[in-house]
């Protein structure tokens, strides 16, 4: 037995809404921060934005706010802090290429489906745990790798920490597009039963 989705509402102005789009407002501030050597504030602003990001799905659970809009909003922020945080880090040499490499292909792997789903009109398949844990392990390391770029203590306690988090994202991350792969697989597979 499947539960259902949530019904998603058409409301724009919610609180978790604002939320989202204020961590979109401050993604080039971010990459500003980045390239500018600001470690510390640009450390601060990736902090709030990863606060935001629970404490919106936390507000729109609680409080029965989940949107439309907001279910397009929350992953665009997340990605564009990902995507912002692994070009600036490798612009920096904070990031190796090897990193940045295996995040791209995986998003290279997730868009090579793309056809197959539009072609058949599936729905996107849900949001696996394992995709939530893989973003939540890179939004943690990332501000632990640019702690780690401060000299003294925190720095080098941040250091081993902040890789466990890239590790265990890209593994996970990986997983994570291998799962949504079979997701399409057998929606594919119900669609062509249905045409026989």
């Amino acid at each position: 037995m499947t539960t259902a989705e949530p019904e998603l509402s058409s409301r724009i102005w919610t609180v978790p809404n604002v939320l989202s789009f204020l961590r979109l407002v401050g993604v080039p501030a971010f990459v500003w921060l980045i390239l500018s050597e600001w470690d510390k504030t640009a450390l601060v602003v990736l902090m709030v934005a990863g606060f935001t990001d629970y404490l919106d799905g936390k507000i729109a659970r609680k409080f029965d706010m989940q949107s439309r809009l907001g279910a397009m909003l929350d992953p665009m922020a997340d990605r564009l802090y990902i995507v912002a945080t692994i070009v600036c880090l490798a612009m920096r040499g904070i990031l190796p290429m090897w990193v940045v490499l295996a995040l791209v292909l995986r998003e290279v792997f997730i868009l090579t489906m793309a056809p197959t789903v539009r072609r058949h009109n599936l729905p996107l398949p849900p949001v696996h745990f394992i995709g939530k844990a893989a973003t939540f392990n890179l939004l943690y390391a990332f501000p632990l790798l640019l702690l780690a770029e401060i000299e003294g203590a925190a720095g080098d306690l941040a250091r081993p920490t902040a890789w466990a988090f890239v590790l265990w994202g890209v593994c996970l991350y990986w997983l994570a597009g291998l799962l949504y792969a079979v997701q399409v697989r057998e929606m594919l597979k119900v669609v062509r039963a249905r045409a026989v």
